[in-house]
């Protein structure tokens, strides 16, 4: 297994196995989308998290709104997979957050956050109650509860609030897409995405840490380690339509670096 930490009373691995392409959210453009989407079956889906179980990660993350992605989370937990679920509960389709975290608890999600797109507009209009109200549906439920965001501004106001277990914080704002504002990826993200994280004492979950695919993965990985917190962790999305050995080359990119920090500190 890879390197793993103890993040809100799980035993995580420090590369978190992502799904952005399993629903097809390329942040590149519409035909990158369908691409993602046509590959991604049911069928691929599974075998994927299967071999980053053989991989040596432990958990995953997904959505809850991409129906056939939910289809293969409810397929892969009740047939006895292995991988943590760690779930981004949005309402756009079950529009009664509260039910819609209800569901995902009863899927079988061992940890959940509140996706970045609902927190960035109830930042925006400092709507305190709902957020209070998601969070406290959600922590009543026995699982760690964390707060997405697409901006540094966003998380300090969530952890202001003191309603979470954790963070979910992107290396690139996109522009921010949940704004209107398009796709834009600026390398200057990344630098206020990881001031951010290390200023959040909770567990962080970075996330495109290679800018949907814009970034060397070696220089993704270097960078995301050496910036967050010994207690964070990072989650990767991995398109095997491009490369089929990417989890496991992911990986081993990620094994190699963790190693060889522990044996320099050693």
């Amino acid at each position: 297994m890879l390197p793993t930490v103890d993040f809100c009373g799980l035993n995580v691995t420090r590369l978190v196995l992502g799904a952005n392409p399993f629903g097809g959210f390329s942040h590149q453009n519409p035909q990158r989308d369908r691409e993602m989407r046509t590959y991604h079956t049911v069928e691929r889906i599974l075998e994927t998290w299967e071999r980053a179980e053989a991989a040596g990660i432990n958990t995953m993350v997904t959505n809850n709104e991409s129906p056939h992605v939910v289809e293969a989370v409810r397929e892969y937990l009740g047939g006895g997979g292995k991988l943590q679920w760690i779930a981004q509960v949005n309402c756009r389709i079950q529009p009664d957050m509260e039910k819609a975290l209800d569901e995902v608890v009863a899927i079988g999600c061992k940890a959940l956050y509140i996706h970045g797109g609902q927190v960035d507009n109830l930042f925006c209009r400092k709507d305190e109650a709902t957020l209070r109200r998601w969070c406290a549906h959600a922590r009543s439920l026995g699982v760690p509860v964390g707060c997405a965001g697409h901006t540094p501004e966003a998380h300090h106001w969530v952890d202001s609030l003191e309603i979470t277990d954790f963070h979910a914080v992107p290396f690139f704002t996109c522009g921010s897409i949940h704004n209107g504002e398009g796709e834009k990826f600026s390398l200057s993200d990344m630098i206020r995405a990881v001031k951010c994280i290390k200023e959040i004492q909770q567990p962080c979950i970075g996330y495109k840490i290679m800018g949907a695919g814009r970034i060397d993965a070696r220089m993704a990985f270097e960078f995301a380690y050496e910036s967050i917190k010994p207690g964070d962790v990072v989650n990767v999305g991995m398109h095997r339509g491009d490369k089929d050995n990417i989890v496991e080359e992911n990986a081993a990119l990620a094994r190699e670096y963790l190693y060889r920090s522990a044996k320099s500190e050693n």
